[in-house]
């Protein structure tokens, strides 16, 4: 049987310039966890699986507001590992994530690795709708396949508008049902990691970096706003885990307005 459940989670900034959670809502298997934060006035919240999902045919949603003033991260336990349905011919699971983050606010989107397990089919969205003075930080990864298997298919959406306007949409393919390429050299080149990073921050308007490869394969591109997209293929999790870091490092220092501590290489 499959099942259908949404995850709530809201961020408010209380009169003392903390963030608290009035609204933490778990639902099957999306377990939602309050956490120690790194920083004083962030609330972080993690994503516990409570069970195994997405299976063929699930819908899984989880939904993120963070009012006006507050600074949320929310992470996750583990990797999701997209797995397939019961019988040949189960549906494709879907998942839907919407991100809202209101005037001054700072949301901080920081998953685990999504796994593609082979036979699995899974459609995933990210809408994210950000004020004009708020900061959003998304990363994502997927890695195609668990170890010594071929990946299932893996559809995902990523679309941000910023101020009411669009900031970025962006669509990405693998597997057996993808367009025909997806595969090849033009796209993933015998990689089995793909992820990408977005930092929406107003500062970039002034000291936004500059479009430039950061290494054989993975570069950073400046968009029309205030935002820059971290485009990063690698071998494996940890080696795309580690390009990722190092590029939200170096944001973190442009924001602020200092160097970074370390060119890429």
């Amino acid at each position: 049987m499959s099942v259908r459940a949404t995850a709530r989670i809201t961020a408010v900034r209380d009169a003392r310039g903390a963030t608290t959670l009035p609204v933490l809502e778990s639902d099957g298997p999306l377990a939602l966890r309050r956490t120690r934060a790194v920083l004083p006035g962030v609330a972080r919240v993690t994503v516990v699986g409570a069970m195994s999902a997405p299976l063929g045919g699930d819908r899984l949603a989880v939904q993120v507001r963070a009012g006006q003033g507050a600074r949320l991260t929310v992470d996750s336990a583990a990797a999701t590992v997209a797995l397939p349905g019961p019988g040949p011919e189960a549906a494709a699971a879907h998942y839907a994530i919407t991100l809202k983050a209101e005037e001054g606010a700072e949301l901080h989107w920081l998953p685990e690795q999504l796994i593609s397990a082979h036979g699995s089919e899974l459609h995933m969205t990210t809408v994210a709708e950000l004020a004009p003075t708020a900061r959003l930080v998304l990363r994502e990864e997927q890695i195609l396949g668990r170890h010594g298997e071929t990946t299932g298919t893996l559809l995902s959406r990523l679309t941000v508008h910023r101020a009411g306007r669009p900031l970025l949409d962006q669509q990405l393919a693998y597997g057996p049902a993808a367009p025909g390429g997806w595969d090849g050299p033009a796209v993933l080149g015998g990689h089995r990691a793909a992820g990408q990073l977005l930092v929406v921050d107003p500062a970039f308007d002034d000291r936004g970096p500059d479009t430039r490869l950061l290494g054989a394969t993975a570069v950073l591109t400046r968009l029309a706003g205030p935002a820059v997209l971290v485009s990063v293929l690698a071998a494996d999790a940890r080696e795309l885990r580690a390009v990722l870091d190092r590029a939200a490092e170096e944001l973190a220092a442009t924001a602020r307005g200092r160097a970074p501590a370390a060119a890429h290489g």
